[in-house]
């Protein structure tokens, strides 16, 4: 006899495998080291957490926690596994963006970026290809991304990243000096190419800066 998973089964295999595969693809880009970073995926009412202090090449899809949208565990791993440390971060934005997916990146390059931002301001990029990857960027227009100031845990910038995504309503991510970012999107697909996106932008940012390239000096881009 044949048996079939429940839909519901079947679509928590699947999240609990991208969740695993992709924070081996970020392992691999140097956005997880150590056992930095990571991604969290909502379906319906449930989202989908990795555990606190596991590397995330390793990453195993039994080791994942479940939660409802108050952080509530709803399902948690066999193993003594706390969940993630970003869990507040992440909730952050489901409940004032409604995302899809939320992801935490150790990025070097967006960390390089935000050292270039005075205390205060903010990360901004306009007529460099790649804003157009961003939600609702244009490549005339500019994309604002707020910084703020790290702290010494990290449930601890929780009421930071809440009012940064509270007072700039078009921003896709809140970047944490000396830390990384946080980006989210309607869906996993988005959230990961608009961290890819603002990778670039910020590498860009900074080999010019190092170069000494004003960029817009000799745009002649037409609008």
């Amino acid at each position: 006899m044949t048996h079939r998973l429940h839909p519901d089964a079947l679509r928590d295999a699947a999240i609990r495998a991208e969740i695993c595969a992709l924070c081996s693809h970020f392992y691999k880009l140097g956005w997880a080291s150590g056992t930095g970073g990571g991604i969290s995926i909502r379906s319906g009412e449930t989202i989908w957490m990795a555990p606190s202090g596991v590397e995330k090449e390793k990453l195993a899809p039994a080791d994942l926690f479940t939660v409802d949208r108050d952080g509530q565990v709803l399902t948690h791993p066999a193993s003594d596994l706390s969940l993630t440390a970003c869990a507040p971060l992440f909730l952050a934005a489901y409940r004032h963006r409604d995302a899809g997916a939320v992801l935490h990146s150790h990025s070097l390059e967006v960390i390089l970026a935000a050292a270039l931002v005075p205390p205060g301001e903010s990360l901004d990029f306009t007529r460099l290809e790649m804003v157009k990857g961003l939600e609702g960027g244009a490549y005339f227009g500019t994309s604002t991304l707020p910084v703020i100031d790290n702290t010494a845990l990290e449930h601890q910038l929780e009421e930071r990243l809440e009012q940064a995504i509270l007072d700039h309503a078009q921003a896709s991510a809140v970047v944490v000096r000396n830390h990384g970012i946080y980006v989210w999107g309607r869906d996993v697909t988005q959230a990961k190419t608009q961290a890819e996106c603002i990778d670039w932008l910020c590498s860009a940012k900074v080999r010019m800066h190092a170069a000494g390239i004003d960029h817009l000096r000799h745009d002649r881009s037409i609008p």
